[in-house]
């Protein structure tokens, strides 16, 4: 089979590109591949973002596929001194690219072909539904091994989305690594193959023709509240986090106050006998 033309390609920073293809009739395929891992940086996040308007703004409304061109990697996440450097990354970068994805006008699938951590799975599970490689990669939140709080958005996405909330627990508590067939019994993903059981599944449900009467993304809007709050109102949502470190503060001291009394009533008594 010849390869597909694409129909636009982005650049992605220096070296990276998202390209734009059309696997079947009104099916949009974005591949995208930002050496080494697919990082979400800010040259990543625009080029997403701006292939997605493309699509809404000058194509037939149809479904977007995303994948990687990295055989190895979805994404590997955040790309942390881009992330933290600037104040702006995640209000202004990193939320909209999300917001866009959880409320696109048209049906979203992440092709995970590969590893998708941390903020790599997060992306996926804005999409609508999941498909991952049987045969390669890990999903994984392994924010618990290098020391990272979860961010609202970042942890409501998945008590939205996932039937059964101990799977939550044992992906955050114990940054357990799914291979595709957990995932898939777990409720992480929908379906596992590669592009041609993506297509035979969009076919299957029909899915090229749900965004016809245009209300496709106020639907998932209204579905997925809770989540878009907190990618909308940014600074609240850190305001309550900070609010609750400091709270966690005080009563840290508090306990180690009321510790400190008992083992000095301890040693009283035992100076007595």
């Amino acid at each position: 089979m010849p390869p597909i033309p694409p129909l636009f390609k982005l650049p992605i920073g220096p070296s990276g590109t998202i390209t734009c293809t059309q696997p079947s009739q009104r099916v949009y395929l974005l591949t995208f591949e930002s050496p080494p891992d697919n990082r979400l940086t800010p040259e990543f996040c625009g080029a997403f973002v701006l292939a997605l308007d493309i699509l809404d703004r000058r194509f037939k409304k149809g479904l977007v596929v995303t994948t990687s061109a990295i055989p190895k990697f979805y994404s590997n996440g955040l790309d942390f001194q881009s992330a933290f450097k600037s104040k702006s990354f995640f209000p202004e970068i990193l939320y909209p690219l999300w917001k866009r994805l959880l409320t696109y006008p048209m049906p979203t699938i992440a092709l995970i072909n590969g590893h998708a951590f941390a903020a790599g799975i997060m992306t996926a599970m804005m999409h609508d539904y999941r498909f991952m490689n049987p045969h390669r990669g890990f999903v994984c939140l392994n924010e618990l091994e290098f020391g990272a709080p979860l961010k609202a958005p970042m942890s409501s996405i998945f008590r939205q989305k996932l039937p059964n909330p101990n799977t939550y627990r044992t992906m955050v508590l114990e940054a357990k690594r799914f291979n595709a067939l957990e995932a898939l019994q777990e409720g992480i993903v929908d379906g596992l193959g590669m592009v041609p059981e993506v297509l035979k599944f969009v076919q299957e449900m029909r899915l090229v023709d749900k965004a016809k009467s245009g209300i496709y993304g106020q639907l998932k809007a209204e579905m997925w509240r809770e989540t878009v709050g907190y990618l909308e109102d940014h600074v609240g949502s850190e305001v309550i986090v900070e609010d609750k470190i400091q709270g966690e503060k005080r009563c840290q001291e508090q306990r180690e106050q009321r510790v400190t009394e008992w083992e000095k009533l301890k040693e009283h008594k035992g100076a007595k006998l």
